[in-house]
């Protein structure tokens, strides 16, 4: 297998590739330790990586925005070809084509047999839940790689049915690690349905996952708001409506200009805690998005929030809000009997279906959300142009498996 080059954060702003030991089947010492585990994952496989993307959560940490550490490997969005696998996997086998949820699950903890995958109780001895290559996450070695290991993998693995088939469409197919089930989780919790009217605070690539789930969920308007031109620009390519938060016009006015009433049906966040407020000169704000949320939302209606909140961000407006504490109008938000769906997507409920509609051409996810590939060791642009607000969900390819367009 020989080494691992992998992506690393350095410092606020820089990510470096780096040389790193290959993978074990083992998992990480601490989660072991404290969750009584066996170190030996003989319950894991390792992975060479086919795809593994550049997410938004991921540029949070890297803009220092988290508490992560210099030295943190970074990535959490994985699809991978098998190379190894520990003696108690049964149902995968060495070349199958494989998607890992970003959540790393047991399959054996309350949670888990409860469906809640999102937060697995054994993996992770700060707190329930757990991913690859994050924060406060348990440890797990990043996917932003050349390899990473897998564990729990009969329970993890999404095993895609035929390796042409998954190889002809690798661009949508790698989206099911994260954003297109995220972006899904939000529409459904959010309630949207046969001819549900939607807005969809944000059009990062996770923000137009959302929309077009809300499209094959049926909405029969889906709204994106930003501040981007690029980004609605690239909503409106397959067939949303925008309006631009960065405009004097209230929300209000610009959902009434596109819908005849100033209220919609349900909304998702797919912004989180880096929040800008509306108009030209609004700074951020981070609780401006789930504010705007609930006043734009019909009484009864119901919010989806997959957008990322954070119990620790340095680089906070305010001293509350660097703990997670943000002015919600939570009274609003009673008052019009609204329900809220947060935390983690449990991507295990969604992959498979999702995964069905792309091999069937129902969906059209890399389109969506402009998916662009780029070699690992581009990896440090890609993450300066998405800082900079690129209209791209950038897709590294460590070993050159991801056939031209």
């Amino acid at each position: 297998m020989g080494g691992n080059k992998i992506v690393v954060y350095k410092e606020p702003g820089r990510v470096e590739i780096e040389d790193h030991d290959p993978p074990k089947l083992e998992v990480p010492a601490d989660v072991s330790k404290s969750k009584g585990l066996t170190q030996k994952a003989v319950h894991g496989v390792i992975l060479r990586n086919v795809a593994t993307n550049i997410c938004g959560s991921d540029q949070h940490m890297v803009r220092g925005r988290t508490t992560a550490p210099p030295g943190q490997t970074l990535g959490h969005e994985i699809t991978g070809e098998i190379v190894e696998k520990g003696e108690d996997v049964q149902f995968l086998d060495v070349g199958d084509i494989v998607s890992v949820p970003f959540n790393i699950a047991c399959g054996r903890c309350r949670n888990c047999r409860e469906g809640q995958t999102g937060v697995c109780l054994n993996v992770n001895p700060a707190r329930a839940g757990s991913a690859y290559g994050y924060v406060d996450m348990g440890g797990w070695e990043g996917g932003q790689a050349e390899y990473v290991m897998v564990p729990f993998a009969d329970f993890n693995c999404l095993k895609f049915p035929d390796r042409a088939q998954a190889l002809e469409k690798i661009r949508d197919l790698a989206m099911l690690s994260d954003i297109f089930p995220t972006g899904y989780h939000g529409a459904y919790t959010a309630g949207v349905t046969t001819g549900s009217t939607v807005y969809i605070a944000g059009a990062g690539p996770v923000g137009l996952a959302a929309a077009h789930s809300a499209q094959l969920l049926g909405a029969a308007v889906v709204i994106v708001g930003d501040r981007n031109k690029q980004r609605l620009e690239q909503a409106r390519s397959f067939g949303c409506e925008t309006v631009d938060i960065s405009l004097d016009a209230s929300l209000e006015d610009q959902v009434a200009e596109i819908l005849g009433v100033n209220e919609v049906d349900c909304a998702v966040d797919a912004v989180g805690f880096e929040a800008s407020g509306h108009g030209a000169d609004a700074g951020e704000q981070p609780a401006a998005v789930l504010n705007s949320i609930m006043s734009v939302t019909r009484a009864g209606g119901r919010l989806g929030i997959p957008g990322l909140y954070v119990t620790g961000d340095p680089g906070a407006p305010d001293p509350d809000a660097k703990e997670g504490t943000l002015k919600v109008r939570l009274g609003l938000g009673w008052a019009k009997s609204h329900s809220f769906t947060t935390g983690q997507c449990p991507v295990l409920k969604y992959n498979r279906g999702l995964m069905m509609s792309i091999l069937h051409g129902k969906a059209q996810i890399a389109k969506a959300v402009n998916a662009t590939v780029i070699p690992l060791d581009e990896a440090p642009r890609g993450y300066q142009e998405f800082d900079q607000g690129a209209a791209r969900k950038y897709v590294l390819d460590p070993h050159g498996m991801i056939p031209a367009a």
